[in-house]
């Protein structure tokens, strides 16, 4: 057995698989060479990203794991089911789907365009939803990841309709969780500072830095680290782990003690 894998692969038992949406590029590349490494064999989903995906598949076939490429445009979900099946025709021991891929767009309510939400809403919870009853369906056991975002712990107004659609994902999560159970658990995962944008500035990342107790940027090794933990624990469900050095909670609000009166 490849030292790399995970030692739950047994020679008498077949290599388990997981589906990666989004898993071409950034946090979905590094979460299918973890699970890779983790004794999985992987289904990797794109929508453009081709050459991308090429290369990831090239990278989780370097650690002996087996992978497959599959394109598909999840603002469409028409028959997403019958391409569900087609990946468990190639990987009959699929077990895991991973909830990755994100459409993201910065615009305050005010600003919303209607393609700009329909877009978001459909890639970061239509498309989960839909993947996630067509796993019950026929899958029949196994898990589901969603990958979240740690500002849904708050209401940061200026990425309106993406944050609805991942604030929706984290509740999706929950009902899963209570309408798959037992044999399927639903969990998510929920990163902090961990990919920030390449046009993203040095000094705007330090300042975010500095809003996290931790003082520290996360990697994603953090966040590939939750995931598999998760998938080990066989009594957790319907929860969402924030890996975000502690971020979320940093928020104390205004209230009488840190009130600073104005100067006469």
């Amino acid at each position: 057995m490849n030292s790399k894998q995970d030692d739950h692969n047994r020679p008498d038992q077949p290599r388990p698989a997981a589906l990666v949406t989004g898993g071409a590029i950034r946090m979905g590349r590094a979460i299918a060479l973890a699970l890779a490494r983790h004794g999985y064999d992987l289904a990797v989903h794109y929508n453009t990203s081709h050459a991308e995906a090429e290369e990831t598949a090239g990278r989780i076939r370097d650690t002996n794991a087996r992978c497959k490429l599959f394109q598909w445009d999840l603002n469409d979900i028409e028959n997403i089911d019958t391409w569900l099946g087609d990946i468990q025709k190639c990987f009959p021991n699929l077990q895991v789907l991973i909830n990755n891929a994100s459409d993201y767009h910065q615009a305050a309510i005010r600003n919303t365009k209607a393609r700009d939400f329909d877009r978001q809403i459909a890639v970061n919870l239509r498309a989960p939803f839909f993947l996630t009853q067509a796993f019950g369906q026929q899958c029949k056991s196994g898990q589901i990841i969603n990958i979240l975002d740690n500002k849904i712990a708050s209401n940061q107004n200026a990425y309106a309709a993406y944050l609805i659609s991942k604030k929706a994902l984290a509740e999706l999560t929950k009902m899963a969780a209570y309408e798959l159970a037992p044999t399927i658990r639903v969990n998510a995962v929920s990163p902090g500072v961990v990919l920030p944008a390449s046009s993203r500035s040095l000094g705007y990342i330090d300042w975010r830095i500095n809003g996290i107790p931790l003082r520290k940027q996360g990697h994603t090794d953090h966040v590939t680290q939750a995931i598999v933990s998760i998938l080990k624990n066989e009594f957790i469900t319907g929860q969402i782990l924030t890996v975000d050095g502690g971020e979320s909670v940093s928020h104390t609000g205004r209230h009488a003690a840190n009130y600073e009166k104005p100067k006469e």
